[in-house]
């Protein structure tokens, strides 16, 4: 996944340090992650929700709130209001990349900030909470036995996740004012509220409360067995993909066209991602598609590898040449089904005759329909006169049988 390293500046004139994950492949989206309160872009959670959107076409922009992670300024002097304000900030960085974010996606009160400020974003079409409270003061319970402190001398040192931090009296008073309840009821936007049912920060009941002050379209999704901080791996995955699966059908995740067609009876493959290995494949002009190759090799796996449009070709021309067959015999075939799986073998485990390695290629046929034991002995004979198996008998083994 490359990311790009980013500043800009914040409400209060301080550089934010910012991460922008891009797609390897088509650029179909752009969304914008507000971290949880304290957190970093860095976080686990931060990281692997980016990372999996941008494996599905969507890029996510991350950064520090003020005073916070790389950035630059004083988090003593910051509200829940100069969050939001660093929020639209950066929806205009992007903008002015021709980048305007299309989702918001919120963790823990970063989520109250994307409810309070998508409306003021006309590019937004789709918001994202994760463990987000109802009511930004819920943060303060995390201080309370500070607040006096904070109260009556401005500021106070307190303690979150295992570090020091300096909390501001601004901070607690414009956090204990922000009602979020009339910004979800007009936010004009898809909704998706997601949160962990033991989440122990900020509870559940808080998830029912947004999801109830929101109009359609609204969605509600459990992680589960994740704590808030959604620190598990697996946790986060499955988030970015319920995330990318809700939110194509609201943004125009639509990929471009494919490049121009070959001319008739030419396969023409170009090259469509020089950092990894995804191809375009044209046969003639009307034809598109794509190949790849899996994560574990280098590739993005958003197309059949080589190896998989050759088992393809062997399956669909068996499957072809039975229904051929079966539907000159007038027999009474119904359907037709033909697993192919590939790997590499000893040459001297097919016929004894050499060390070498070649291919072989298993078929397994399913063949359905209202056939005596004849009929479907001649058919399995007859997928052996299918016109790729015989190109690739020449150098490879198929072994063809019934299922």
């Amino acid at each position: 996944m490359p990311t790009e390293r980013l500043t800009f500046t914040g409400h209060d004139g301080a550089e934010l340090a910012a991460r922008l994950d891009l797609p390897e492949g088509p650029h179909l989206a752009t969304a914008l992650f507000a971290h949880c309160f304290t957190c970093s872009k860095d976080i686990p959670a931060a990281r692997r929700i980016s990372a999996r959107l941008a494996g599905a076409g969507i890029a996510v922009l991350r950064f520090d709130f003020t005073g916070l992670g790389h950035s630059e300024g004083e988090f003593e002097n910051t509200t829940f209001t100069s969050n939001v304000d660093d929020l639209l900030l950066a929806a205009a960085a992007l903008e002015a990349r021709g980048m305007a974010p299309a989702l918001l996606i919120g963790h823990s009160l970063g989520g109250a900030a994307v409810l309070r400020a998508a409306r003021r974003l006309p590019s937004v079409r789709a918001v994202v909470t994760i463990g987000a409270p109802f009511d930004p003061s819920h943060v303060t319970h995390n201080f309370s036995g500070a607040l006096d402190t904070i109260t009556a001398d401005g500021a106070a040192e307190v303690t979150l996740g295992g570090r020091s931090i300096r909390i501001g009296r601004d901070f607690v008073e414009d956090v204990s004012a922000a009602a979020l309840a009339p910004d979800i009821a007009k936010l004009g936007r898809a909704l998706l509220v997601m949160h962990a049912p033991r989440d122990k920060v900020v509870g559940i009941d808080n998830a029912a409360e947004i999801f109830r002050a929101a109009k359609h379209p609204k969605s509600f999704v459990t992680l589960g067995e994740a704590d808030h901080l959604i620190t598990r791996p697996g946790d986060a995955e499955y988030a970015a993909e319920v995330i990318a699966a809700w939110s194509a059908r609201y943004l125009d995740l639509r990929p471009p066209a494919p490049p121009p067609g070959a001319p008739e009876g030419i396969v023409r493959v170009s090259e469509a991602d020089p950092g990894g290995f995804l191809q375009d494949i044209n046969s003639g002009p009307r034809h598109h598609t794509v190949a790849d190759e899996p994560l574990a090799y280098g590739g993005t796996d958003r197309g059949m590898s080589p190896y998989g449009f050759l088992s393809a070709g062997l399956g669909a021309c068996t499957s072809m040449t039975i229904r051929m067959y079966a539907r000159r015999k007038e027999w009474p075939l119904t359907h037709v089904r033909v697993d192919v799986c590939h790997d590499k073998v000893h040459a001297q485990d097919a016929s004894g005759a050499s060390p070498e390695k070649i291919d072989r290629f298993i078929r397994t046929l399913f063949i359905e329909g209202d056939l005596d034991e004849s009929q479907r002995a001649r058919l399995l004979e007859i997928a052996d006169r299918c016109p790729v198996h015989r190109t690739l008998e020449a150098t490879s083994e198929i072994v063809t049988r019934a299922g």
